[in-house]
Formats: structure tokens, sequence, C-alpha cells
């Protein structure tokens, strides 16, 4: 990805960094720092971000070449505050369609305690013509 199209990345604004990749499972990684909401604790937009992020590359990873994915729909469930440090997230397929791929994504702490399950299907269409978006390959 181009330089000036990776500054406009809300992943790279939020410091996710996407650490091991392959099409059966993704890791990445965000800081709590940055991320916070008023109480000081990492805000549920951050963790919905990261599982978007992860998924939507690992939609990509598996998607047949000419193709385009895009979240249609996520959902996420908050089961700790994470305070400090870097939260990981591992995203595995539950299912990968021709017109649809769904991933699971676990959130967890720097104790490795589970912060966030989250659940994303991505529909998988037709790259428009002259797209010259990269693809994350």
């Amino acid at each position: 990805m181009a330089p000036a199209v990776a500054e406009q990345q809300l992943a790279g604004k939020m410091g996710i960094e996407i650490i091991d990749w392959n099409p059966d499972r993704l890791v990445g990684t965000m800081p709590v720092d940055g991320n916070r909401q008023p109480y000081g604790l990492l805000h549920g937009g951050a963790n919905a971000v990261l599982a978007e992020t992860l998924g939507s590359w690992a939609a990509g990873l598996n998607a047949e070449p000419g193709k385009a994915v895009v979240g249609l729909e996520l959902s996420c469930t908050h089961h700790r505050a994470a305070l400090s440090g870097l939260v990981t997230g591992v995203c595995t397929p539950l299912h990968r369609g021709r017109s649809t791929a769904t991933f699971e994504i676990v959130i967890t702490d720097e104790a490795g305690r589970r912060t966030c399950t989250a659940r994303l299907t991505c529909l998988v269409r037709e790259r428009p013509p002259g797209d010259a978006q990269a693809t994350p390959r």
C-alpha cells in the first residue's frame, strides 16, 4: 500500500499492527493508550475497529483474485476492561464462501484474559473496474 494511502487508514491511526497472517489465522495488536474512553478504559469502539480490521484483512486473504470485501455485520461482546498495554486480536474463519465470509475475533489483554469476542461477516463482491486500492495479499 502506498504511504499516502496508508496514512489515511484508520488502523494506522489506532496503532494497529498485523503481526501474523495467513488464510487460517490472522493476529494483530493495538495499544490501549490513545484508544481510551473518558473513564480510562479501552474504548469499546476501538475493540470494534481492531475486530473489523482483522476480519476484513482475513476476508481479503481468503477472497478470490479480483474480488473486494466489505464489512456487512459486526457484533462485539465486551467481557472485561483493558486498562493498559496492548490488546491482541486473533481472527479465525467460521465460514468462507464465495459471496460472504464470517470470522471470529477474540481480543485478549497482556495477561491473556479475554476482553472482547467479536464476529464479523463480510460481503465478497467483484472489484469495481479501475479500482486502484491495494489488495491485502
